[in-house]
């Protein structure tokens, strides 16, 4: 009998891979934090000194002794918010907004009976405007071709306008309002032969003197906020050579507004004060 095959089975030998480990989490972690660090400074470096120095303060604050305390919106260490280092708001209402428009309607009230009382408003009655906008109250001296407040191409006041300025200051001394002074012209050229006076230096030099009047004769230290000159660039009347485009603007402003800005508005007009009737 003859001897079986033999029969061979080789099976292959499998091999197993090596542990890789979580090194590549760590490596991406890595990564992902250096991104996140790169953002943050970016964003920190367009940031207001406030800002920063909160941020400063926050990363710096153990939370442990009090001088060591950072200056963020939230005390370290105490979990609440610090009310000295916490932004202040300005929180106004219907109300007072309300308010503060009827002081300064009264005020131009009160203005306008004075006006009516002085010898140089017969003359002058129509020239002294009274606007009410969002900004506040705007009083404004026009002049026109025969009347000035001005002498002619100067900054220098004329005496009427000496005593119109002193008497609104010493009304509008009695407010807590700011008070900005505004200079405009028309758009006439400034003839000069030094070349170098234009209608802008015009413009500022008569509100900054209109200014001087009014501190000197009732306006509080400090109440004077700006004084702004515009040239031409912001006409009253749409014909740029209008005589009445000349004037000095004087803006009481609004109480409830947070801050000075220019604020476009359709404004109400107050009824300007009548002319006294002229005597004999």
């Amino acid at each position: 009998m003859k001897n079986p095959a033999v029969v061979i089975i080789r099976k292959p030998k499998r091999h197993k891979h090596g542990h890789h480990g979580g090194a590549w989490k760590v490596a991406y972690a890595d990564f992902v934090t250096a991104m996140m660090a790169f953002f943050l400074v970016m964003w920190l470096v367009g940031q207001s000194q406030a800002v920063k120095q909160s941020v400063g303060g926050y990363f710096r604050d153990p939370g442990i002794f009090d001088h060591e305390k950072g200056n963020a919106p939230i005390a370290g260490g105490d979990l609440a918010l610090d009310p000295h280092a916490a932004p202040k708001l300005r929180v106004t209402n219907h109300e007072s907004a309300e308010a503060a428009r009827r002081t300064l309607e009264r005020a131009a009230g009160r203005i306008k009976e004075r006006l009516k009382q002085m010898p140089e408003m017969r003359r002058l009655g129509r020239q002294v405007a009274f606007q009410l906008t969002a900004e506040g109250l705007r009083i404004e001296l026009l002049e026109t071709r025969d009347d000035s407040f001005f002498d002619s191409g100067s900054a220098t006041p004329r005496p009427e306008t000496d005593r119109i300025l002193a008497m609104i200051a010493t009304e509008l001394g009695r407010l807590d309002n700011d008070v900005v002074l505004e200079g405009h012209t028309d758009s006439r050229p400034y003839t000069t032969t030094r070349g170098v006076y234009t209608n802008w230096e015009l413009s500022a030099d008569r509100a900054n003197a209109a200014r001087r009047v009014m501190e000197a004769s009732g306006l509080r230290s400090g109440q004077v906020q700006g004084v702004r000159g515009f040239a031409d660039t912001r006409l009253r009347l749409a014909d740029p050579f209008d005589a009445r485009n000349r004037r000095v603007s004087i803006v009481v402003r609004n109480t409830s507004l947070p801050a000075i800005e220019d604020v476009e508005t359709t404004p109400t007009v107050l009824a300007d004060p009548a002319p006294a009737p002229p005597t004999d």
